[in-house]
């Protein structure tokens, strides 16, 4: 590897954005562009930011790479599956895809503290074209037909999970709902813990926030999540939420999506650079988490980059997810030190990892 250093990403859509946004990540940026101009499916169509070629363009060599797959009960106005076993099978679908790719020489699974210190090795010392390390997480539970499954998906290699997403979940609320855990939720976290995952907190609603940090005793993290101080809802963090994560020894995952960075952000309307959308703004909410915690341990990049938005809805000075290396300039320019820079660019979720991943 060249002698950049390392970013950690800790959260990307790979799979749904391969499986379905059909994007073959191996390609270039400018390839994927240019197979999608003038289509309109999705918003985001054109304007994709992430590829392998691209991640290690950036060194982005070890991210947590997500399956995705919403069951929505009848009436929702939130797109998704008809029943859970759809979801469920959809999810096997993404993980087919992450093999394939394993195969192809393009990821490398890390699901144990052995294989992340290989990864790591891998990067120190080889030479040529590396893959990218990831660690399998899960956002949104709701294709988890019941708790029992957890273990399934523990054996193939499942080390995180988010147990809700946007709106009323199976087992937790989330995004812009008031709702706690309920019955299953708590049955899911408990099996969860006897497990060794990792519970993921982005996404849930404030009660259930408060619900799994009371009853849930492994490990914590908020994989992609601003700061309620810069735009308020609960999809944000506040300041006490902030500092109950860092009590847990947490790290915090700040994302590049605009509506995160900016208040009253119109998707679709909004345009970055007017609204003077920057990687300065995510640097800010670095800092604040840095302020609240009194050091630079417990914050990290999750930009969520390609995660149904692309560059209509991320800093204007970001083409590529290699920009992620922009950061390191602009926090130098704010006085962290290069000890603190590296902490937050990679060494924070390289030794929360060296900490909660099970043992080789």
């Amino acid at each position: 590897m060249n002698e950049r250093p390392l970013i950690v990403d800790a959260h990307l859509d790979l799979a749904m954005n391969a499986m379905e946004w059909n994007r073959d990540l191996r390609e270039e940026i400018r390839e994927i562009r240019e197979r999608e101009k003038g289509m309109n499916d999705k918003p985001d169509r054109a304007k994709g930011t992430v590829s392998f070629p691209s991640m290690r363009e950036g060194n982005v060599y070890l991210c947590v790479a997500t399956q995705i797959a919403r069951y929505v009960k009848r009436g929702s106005s939130l797109p998704g599956w008809n029943s859970p076993e759809q979801a469920w099978a959809h999810t096997q679908g993404q993980l087919a895809w992450y093999r394939m790719m394993e195969e192809a020489g393009e990821l490398f699974r890390i699901t144990n503290t052995g294989e992340l210190e290989t990864h790591l090795q891998m990067l120190e010392t080889a030479t040529g074209r590396l893959p990218v390390g990831y660690v399998l997480s899960l956002e949104g539970a709701d294709s988890v037909v019941s708790p029992a499954r957890l273990e399934i998906a523990f054996g193939y290699g499942l080390r995180a999970l988010g147990p809700a997403h946007f709106g009323p979940g199976t087992y937790a609320g989330g995004t812009n709902t008031n709702l706690g855990l309920g019955a299953k939720g708590r049955d899911l976290l408990r099996e969860m813990e006897s497990l060794g995952m990792i519970l993921d907190i982005s996404h849930l609603s404030e009660e259930s926030f408060r619900e799994a940090l009371g009853m849930f005793h492994g490990p914590v993290w908020a994989s992609h999540n601003n700061c309620r101080k810069f735009v308020p809802g609960n999809r944000q963090l506040s300041d006490e939420q902030i500092g109950e994560l860092v009590a847990r020894d947490s790290v915090i995952g700040v994302v590049l999506d605009a509506w995160m960075l900016v208040p009253d952000w119109e998707s679709g309307v909004s345009d970055p650079a007017e609204r003077g959308v920057t990687l300065r703004l995510v640097a800010d909410n670095i800092d604040h988490i840095c302020q609240i915690a009194g050091d630079s341990l417990h914050t990290g990049i999750g930009s969520d980059l390609d995660g149904a938005f692309g560059k209509e809805q991320c800093p204007a000075d970001v083409d590529t997810i290699a920009d992620l290396r922009k950061l390191r300039g602009i926090l130098s320019d704010s006085g962290y030190s290069q000890e603190s820079i590296d902490n937050i660019m990679y060494g924070n979720w390289i030794r929360f990892l060296r900490r909660n991943l099970p043992k080789d």
